[in-house]
């Protein structure tokens, strides 16, 4: 039992609103200081620094700077007529762009906060210009945001890949499958609502196959990004990595001379940006790694893993256990946190069971992307409602029926590995 008090500690430290970095290293320093006291601090110390001396964590800040650069460049605007060239003309009109384009950034930011933060910005006045109310924007706002972490090149895809030792590729590969299902099942649940309510488009009629191109044209710069990043790494033109630096490069190149909306005053803001986003998700990378050297000192993951093959020989009932212990995880713990906490216990176990460990990755990372909408420390509910200026209550009330459609997709994902997996094989 003592070697549980560390997890309780931290579980206490999350209900009192410490940052998860600052608690995983509390509850870390809890069992090293007072339980394993035959552990040199200088391992411990030692633990904290190495953990993040890897070559792919790389990747990470380039990608974060990538969506930086783009937010400042004018592409997010282009993206956002482009997506209403497609899509305006529907039910639900803006509630749909907004989708589409959570979509089509997704390939850019790979930040569920970041684009909730942007479209708050600037997409909500508009919908609330158009007769949205403001908790129904938010929700479709915060909603939406799920799909950016899931669509390459999201961090979140190389944190897993890295924790349970597969291709990156592969899993960019595999993720597109997820993010349009996540996107075609919420531009449905609008659809549905928009007719309830009867909601307008946003434009008055469908455009013309020629608008259509020449929006396409002024937005390829953007949308070659993704496409490029995956080609590049599927035929082995440069790894992850590098493909982060390449992805930083072009960004900066089309800000500066394609749509020239890049000036040089933005430099030190988008370096502050990175900076900022990159340190918190190394802190926490680097603590849970020390969480993680406790962990396996206890046998925490041998443990859970003969529980679970105890539990049950079934990797469907498996899956399920799986499932509703990340959704209601998920309820306390930032996504990027749970991730780096939990992939390591789980991913053992579901290898036992035979499950592949990218659908499983898929699994996992559309299922903590829900608990960022999820009551009471949903991290993109408090940024939407912070910004939009709404209360949660009324932000639950909107955003159930796009939480029944994602978990939705998730049971189609967990329970069909050929669907889960559908764009890895295509491309194989």
């Amino acid at each position: 039992m003592e070697s549980l008090y560390p997890i309780i500690v931290l579980f206490v430290l999350f209900f009192l609103n410490i940052p998860v970095a600052f608690a995983l290293i509390g509850s870390s320093l809890f069992y090293f200081i007072f339980i394993n006291t035959a552990m040199p601090m200088e391992m411990v110390i030692q633990q904290f620094v190495t953990s993040i001396e890897s070559f792919p964590y790389l990747a990470v800040p380039f990608f974060i700077m990538v969506g930086s650069v783009m937010n400042h460049s004018g592409i997010s605007e282009s993206l956002m007529k482009f997506a209403e060239i497609l899509v305006g003309h529907t039910r639900g009109g803006l509630a749909q762009v907004n989708v589409l384009l959570s979509t089509l950034m997704g390939g850019i930011s790979g930040s569920a906060n970041a684009d909730a933060a942007m479209q708050s910005k600037i997409l909500v006045p508009e919908m609330k210009k158009k007769g949205f109310s403001a908790p129904f924007s938010a929700a479709i706002t915060a909603a939406s945001s799920a799909i950016s972490p899931v669509i390459p090149p999201g961090t979140n895809l190389i944190l897993y890949a890295i924790i349970a030792n597969v291709s990156v590729g592969s899993m960019f590969l595999a993720a597109y499958t997820p993010g349009i299902l996540m996107s075609l099942a919420l531009m449905l649940t609008v659809h549905l609502i928009a007719i309830k309510r009867k909601f307008k488009p946003s434009r008055d009629r469908q455009a013309t196959p020629i608008e259509v191109i020449k929006q396409f044209i002024k937005s390829i710069w953007a949308l070659l990004i993704p496409f490029g990043i995956i080609m590049g790494m599927r035929f082995g033109i440069f790894t992850p990595t590098e493909a982060g630096g390449i992805a930083v490069l072009f960004s900066l190149v089309v800000g500066f001379f394609v749509y020239k909306q890049l000036k040089w005053k933005h430099i030190p803001l988008i370096l502050m940006d990175t900076v900022k986003s990159t340190g918190a998700v190394m802190l926490i990378i680097a603590s849970a790694k020390v969480f993680g050297f406790y962990l396996t000192l206890e046998r925490i993951p041998q443990i859970i893993t003969e529980s679970l093959v105890t539990m049950t020989n079934s990797p469907l009932i498996f899956l399920m256990v799986v499932n509703i212990m990340l959704l209601f995880i998920g309820m306390f713990i930032e996504g990027g946190a749970a991730l780096v906490i939990l992939a390591p216990l789980l991913v053992p176990a579901a290898k036992i069971f035979g499950i592949d460990p990218i659908h499983f990755g898929m699994i996992f990372i559309v299922n903590i992307m829900i608990g960022g909408l999820t009551p009471p420390f949903g991290s993109m509910m408090f940024t939407v409602c912070t910004i939009v200026d709404v209360k949660i209550e009324d932000f639950i009330k909107e955003v159930w029926p796009f939480i029944l459609a994602l978990i939705g997709v998730l049971i189609l994902l967990t329970y069909s590995e050929g669907i889960s997996l559908f764009t890895l094989r295509l491309f194989s």
